[in-house]
């Protein structure tokens, strides 16, 4: 029997700066020089704290936590928000963050096992970490719907690694938010990592950002060391979805420098000859260099950038460490609207043994 093509699709790839630095000032997006130099400071603020988050669970003082380096070009993405448009992260999404205001004291918090840490009235609609692989696509989703329905203008901008296309909750989402032209923006952090498990051995399909295709939407590839491309591609998605025309799936090709959390031991399944080449794509050192090269910036900058820094991380820190131990009243009372006659028995249960116990 004859067959006929009744659909072709492409997926275009996105990288406006290169390794050194240099540009294509065709699609160079226009950005005014203090938000690029927001969006740097940001970047080396995650990469110090970063660090800091690292010794500080070296020494007991937090949990197991997941580092960003190498991803830090994601506030390219969070710059193209507005104040009351939705942040919807995964679990390694620091950059954004900062970018976006969020106090570190809070990030200390939660990897310190605080809830309270997951809430900042700066970032009201920042939601918490999500730790489960893929859970707040869907989530993403609905707040996207809700805001359509309220005929607001903002958007829901939702974070996710590249693990999380192996989920059935990322299928459901982007096929539901676009039956429905619901305003969101989907990123992938393609890291080459789902844990251990490297890319080829998830999907045979060429990219990720082909997933959209499936949906019906739009998907895109950018080089995600590239800030300028995160923000050119995510501003073009969050134009069209204030616009009512549906979301956006924007992969972002990018690496994961350190292990995929504390808890791991990358060395266990990618080589130093991997990381050494990753590192030269380096999105801060690649950023820097333009800066320098465009007069925009200059190692006197960058040496009272890095003492502000330094000087706001430690005081975040032990703001964070005189933080008085949450009430125990905390676990129960917000599963539910109210509590039910069983969590409220428990909860006597646990007040009358710490009686005894102290």
């Amino acid at each position: 029997m004859p067959r006929k093509t009744i659909a072709e699709f492409k997926i275009d790839w996105l990288q406006i700066m290169d390794e050194k630095g240099n540009v294509d000032k065709k699609l160079m997006p226009k950005i005014k020089k203090d938000k690029i130099l927001k969006m740097y400071k940001a970047m080396i603020t995650a990469r110090r704290f970063d660090e800091k988050l690292l010794a500080l669970q070296r020494q007991g003082r937090i949990g197991t936590f997941a580092q960003v380096k190498g991803q830090e070009a994601q506030v390219g993405a969070a710059a193209c928000l507005n104040k009351d448009d939705w942040l919807i992260p995964s679990f390694r999404e620091l950059a954004a963050s900062v970018y976006l205001g969020l106090p570190l004291r809070n990030i200390v918090l939660v990897w310190g096992g605080d809830e309270r840490g997951n809430f900042s009235e700066a970032c009201p609609h920042h939601l918490p970490m999500a730790i489960p692989v893929g859970s707040q696509i869907p989530h993403a989703m609905g707040i996207a719907w809700g805001m359509k329905l309220k005929k607001k203008k903002t958007i829901s901008l939702c974070f996710f690694g590249d693990g999380a296309t192996s989920e059935g909750d990322f299928h459901e989402a982007l096929n539901f938010a676009n039956v429905f032209k619901v305003p969101a923006v989907f990123i992938c952090q393609n890291n080459q990592y789902a844990i251990s498990v490297p890319v080829s051995k998830q999907t045979a399909a060429k990219t990720l950002a082909q997933k959209a295709i499936d949906a019906g939407m739009e998907g895109i590839q950018v080089d995600g060391n590239d800030v300028f491309a995160v923000y050119s591609a995510t501003q073009h998605a969050v134009q069209k979805a204030r616009a009512g025309k549906g979301p956006t799936l924007i992969e972002m090709f990018t690496y994961r420098m350190a292990d995929h959390t504390t808890a791991d031991d990358a060395t266990k399944y990618r080589s130093a000859k991997e990381v050494k080449k990753w590192a030269k794509k380096d999105p801060i050192d690649r950023l820097r260099k333009y800066l320098l090269r465009e007069k925009l910036w200059s190692k006197k900058d960058e040496e009272k950038m890095r003492k502000e820094i330094e000087k706001y991380i430690e005081n975040e820190v032990a703001q964070a460490e005189k933080m008085p131990p949450p009430a125990l009243d905390d676990i129960f009372q917000y599963m539910y609207k109210e509590m039910t006659p069983q969590q409220k028995e428990q909860l006597d249960y646990i007040k009358q043994f710490k009686e005894k116990r102290y």
